[in-house]
């Protein structure tokens, strides 16, 4: 089985906050993380520089490192948010569901309102409930 890490699941498997469950998952499967899971670091990085700051280019060397795989955007990705219910506006979010359901993989997320979407959504226990207010803006 192979799964794709939403944003927040990928900064946690990075500092190795997931549980034991979700910990059994990964190191059980093919574990793929988004292109656009970096962008939204990025942006992220640039609008709470003082709060919040990842190394993008050494947090994505290192999930490489560990065996993660990357999943760049695709036009095929692009057109299948056109497809999506308008459940929320978030353009990373509805990207993330749109890769997993086109490609196959069980989408990991935390956030109850990207499990609404249809496909294959797992959710995962939240590690850090602060770290979730402080990402949400």
């Amino acid at each position: 089985m192979s799964h794709l890490l939403d944003t927040n699941a990928l900064i946690w498997a990075g500092w190795q906050l997931l549980d034991d469950t979700i910990g059994e998952i990964i190191s059980e499967s093919d574990i793929y993380f988004s292109t656009v899971s970096l962008w939204e670091i990025v942006i992220k990085n640039g609008k709470h520089p003082h709060d919040f700051h990842l190394n993008t280019a050494d947090f994505r060397r290192e999930m490489l490192n560990s065996g993660f795989r990357e999943l760049d955007i695709q036009i095929e990705h692009i057109l299948a948010v056109g497809n999506l219910p308008s459940i929320h506006k978030d353009p990373f979010d509805r990207m993330l569901i749109a890769q997993s359901n086109v490609e196959h993989l069980t989408l990991l997320t935390s956030d109850t309102t990207i499990a609404k979407y249809p496909g294959d959504i797992q959710l995962i226990p939240i590690p850090h409930p602060d770290f979730d207010k402080e990402w949400a803006d």
